[in-house]
């Protein structure tokens, strides 16, 4: 199993048993989260790639993988993503260089 696909069904999977609880808060925040990436004064790529940034600077790995997966269906070009990953390790340092080999071989692995 790719690790695209793996971690697509791990947080599907996952999703579905926290959504279940129905915890108002967990509901709403996550709502905000979706409506946040959605079109507005900035386009849905932009939002995507500030995303992308963001969590790279954060180093949160699920969170890379997630917005890289969102800017393959966006139609991001690699050149774009090697941008946003020079940007991420100008912004957030040497720490960030392990988060940009994973993202990466995530990345080539979306391509495929």
């Amino acid at each position: 199993m790719s690790q695209v696909q793996e971690f697509n069904d791990y947080r599907s999977r996952m999703n579905e048993r926290i959504l279940a609880h129905d915890n108002k808060v967990i509901k709403r925040f996550w709502s905000l989260d979706n409506q946040t990436y959605q079109e507005g004064a900035l386009d849905t790529r932009t939002k995507e790639l500030l995303g992308l940034v963001a969590s790279m600077v954060l180093r949160c790995d699920d969170c890379i993988k997630y917005h890289l997966g969102k800017c393959h269906e966006l139609g991001v070009t690699t050149d774009q993503v090697f941008e946003v990953f020079a940007v991420a390790n100008l912004v957030g340092g040497s720490i960030c260089i392990p988060h940009t080999r994973r993202a990466v071989e995530y990345w080539e692995e979306l391509q495929q």
